[in-house]
């Protein structure tokens, strides 16, 4: 608790960590009050708005996130603050799994926020539909819990690319590489998803880009690709697969790693 005290405490003490807390409750709010002028009488029902923020305040989120995720580690030995921790009367595995902790909690953070915000905001200067006026087609679920399930699917890609950008800043000393990398799978993931998913191979259903858009589920049991029918479960196990590889990789690279120099 110690170290993930002092982790955060490295997080937040940061002027960019609040410019980024600003954006995410500001953002939001200018969406809806622009979408208010401009629509005029015509103007979308709550809870569609609340979706289309989320949608984009999630891509933010993650960018964000895997911004603290990639210098939480490369930092460290770029600024030679690795030392520091290393003499400490704590294991490297404490030491990292600190750091791990702390990048999810803000990235939950962050989530909670941008829940609280576009909800508020949209109850406030939208109109409320009624339940039976749901966002999905799925029969007897209510706006909420369609919401509810957006955010958790969406919470869950966040945490896997996230790991992947973690990974890659326990492997290498380059925060830009890790954030690059993980940023171009954050972007690229849906242009190479929508090749692999022309083909009929069986073996695109294990690639990671397949299982990235989890609320695809919401409306259809089969997923999104046609080619490729697959279950929730199915992807859900895939990814916690990739989960603990990338995680494996980060544990093991970071206590082998030399600090020397």
């Amino acid at each position: 608790m110690n170290l993930i005290k002092n982790e955060n405490m490295k997080i937040f003490r940061r002027v960019r960590t609040w410019i980024m807390l600003g954006i995410t409750i500001g953002l939001p709010i200018l969406i809806s009050i622009i979408v208010l002028l401009a629509s005029g009488s015509d103007a979308p029902t709550s809870w569609a708005i609340m979706n289309i923020e989320t949608t984009i305040m999630f891509v933010l989120i993650t960018m964000f996130t895997v911004v603290i995720a990639s210098e939480t580690v490369a930092g460290e030995f770029t600024w030679g603050t690795i030392k520091l921790l290393l003499i400490r009367p704590w294991s490297r595995s404490a030491i990292l799994l600190s750091k791990y902790l702390s990048t999810l909690l803000f990235a939950l953070i962050l989530t909670v926020i941008t829940f609280i915000v576009t909800w508020l905001i949209n109850m406030a200067v939208f109109s409320s539909s009624s339940d039976s006026d749901v966002l999905s087609s799925v029969v007897g679920m209510s706006n909420m819990e369609y919401m509810l399930k957006f955010y958790l699917y969406e919470f869950i890609t966040l945490i896997i690319i996230v790991t992947f950008g973690f990974m890659m800043s326990s492997a290498f000393r380059s925060s830009g590489l890790a954030i690059g990398l993980s940023i171009t799978l954050l972007f690229a993931g849906s242009i190479i998803t929508n090749l692999l998913s022309l083909t009929n191979k069986a073996w695109v259903e294990y690639i990671l880009f397949m299982h990235l858009n989890l609320t695809s589920y919401i409306e259809n049991a089969d997923g999104p690709f046609h080619n490729h029918p697959m279950s929730l479960g199915f992807s859900l196990s895939i990814l916690a697969g990739y989960f603990v590889l990338f995680n494996l990789i980060s544990w093991t690279v970071f206590r082998k790693r030399d600090i020397a120099g």
